[in-house]
């Protein structure tokens, strides 16, 4: 009987900086999320290196200093790879590799590894092939090396290339390439929307890991992968969902991260397409997170870089099943009661209780509140449902039951 060998995960460094615009707290949050993206590569991270900088090295990102300490360490415990925490110019990514001697890697690298592991579509596949060259064209070190010899002969001698400009050449035909295979694709994904009708659309768009492709399968009963893991949904999933008789389309997107790359917010274009097309954007969050008001913050961001902030939204807090608080001690007059120690019917009563802002707490996983949901979704695609469609009661019997 042959025995199945372990794969062990590989063990990396993690390096990051508390700088002006990023304090202690928010350092240790981002490595958390490091960390988290490390094991979704496939790594465990060993240590963690920070350093207070007020801007990061022009040449090797941390100082020289913490630079040999991150050196002696990853030598003496035999560590092969480091992860910066925020993306490192071509000239950092040289330099600090010359000096440790070992696999550099950046948050911007790490996402896109994990994207191009995930990708399981030709057009996912392409999307992220496209990023990753655009990535790697600047930092080109002999990376993108070919096999084959330059040809020779009559009216082919002189200086020629070198093998780097040779690569450039390559990566750029490559990139080129790419655009006009996404191109061909962008037409038949709007083809294939356009072909949906008028349809009321609604989209499922949150941070990444929140719980947005559990909550697919439970709304629409289907089968969407969904893992514990950042960046489990790639693909754009389209489903047709009837609650009480009124039909719309929920898609599933692909989750928002801090820091995206901006490589992937261009490759990814078509996939935000349904997000800018969408009539109703349902924004999930994660309320078990300690951090969840910065995700929806960054939320914002993307949505708002992509003209779609104005769009009708229902925010809803899921994982309500999975939410811990601190708790005071009712003789304890010193300790001050923040965030942390808000129970959810205290974060109800917060801003999330404004007459503007259409909010709702749920378990996808446990199905608590799922009604309610059911519900609110139910409201608000009428409301778009009766706008776009000036139907006479006949009709509207028909689709809800009323008259």
């Amino acid at each position: 009987m042959i025995e199945k060998k372990k794969v062990s995960s590989e063990a990396v460094v993690l390096i990051g900086l508390i700088t002006a615009h990023q304090d202690e707290e928010q350092l240790a949050d981002y490595l958390d999320e490091l960390a988290f993206l490390t094991l979704t590569a496939g790594g465990k991270s060993v240590k963690r290196f920070t350093q207070k900088l007020a801007t990061p090295n022009p040449k090797t990102f941390i100082g020289t200093g913490k630079l040999q300490e991150v050196k002696l360490y990853m030598e003496t415990q035999g560590v092969e790879t480091a992860i910066f925490d925020d993306e490192l110019s071509a000239a950092q990514l040289r330099n600090i590799e010359k000096e440790l001697n070992c696999k550099v890697l950046d948050r911007t690298n790490l996402i896109l590894d994990i994207f191009a592991s995930r990708a399981r579509t030709s057009y996912a596949r392409t999307q992220v092939e496209l990023a990753q060259c655009q990535y790697f064209l600047p930092r080109l070190t002999r990376l993108w090396t070919h096999l084959e010899r330059q040809k020779g002969g009559i009216g082919m001698r002189g200086p020629g290339e070198t093998e780097i400009e040779t690569d450039r050449r390559i990566i750029r035909d490559k990139i080129s390439l790419l655009r006009k295979k996404l191109r061909q694709i962008d037409k038949q994904m709007a083809v294939q929307r356009k072909n949906r009708g008028k349809m009321v659309r609604v989209a499922l768009v949150g941070y990444t890991n929140v719980g947005k492709s559990t909550l697919m399968n439970v709304v629409s009963k289907s089968s969407v992968f969904a893992e514990n893991k950042l960046f489990a949904t790639l693909d754009t999933t389209v489903r047709k969902v009837v609650i009480k008789n009124i039909p719309f389309l929920l898609t599933d997107t692909v989750g928002f991260i801090r820091k995206l790359p901006t490589q992937l917010v261009e490759s990814f274009k078509s996939t935000l397409d349904e997000v800018r097309e969408a009539d109703l954007l349902l924004h999930v969050v994660d309320i078990s997170h300690p951090n969840f008001e910065d995700h929806i913050a960054s939320v914002h961001t993307i949505l708002n870089d992509i003209k779609s902030m104005d769009k009708p939204t229902l925010l809803v807090f899921n994982k309500i099943d999975a939410y811990q608080h601190e708790s005071i001690d009712p003789d304890d007059l010193v300790t001050e009661k923040t965030k942390r120690h808000y129970t959810l019917e205290d974060w109800e009563q917060t801003w999330m209780n404004q007459q503007d802002t259409q909010c709702l707490f749920l378990s996808a996983l446990t199905k608590e509140n799922l009604e309610v949901f059911r519900e609110k979704v139910f409201e608000a695609v009428k409301k778009i449902h009766i706008t776009r469609f000036p139907y006479n009661d006949f009709l509207y019997e028909e689709y809800t039951g009323e008259v």
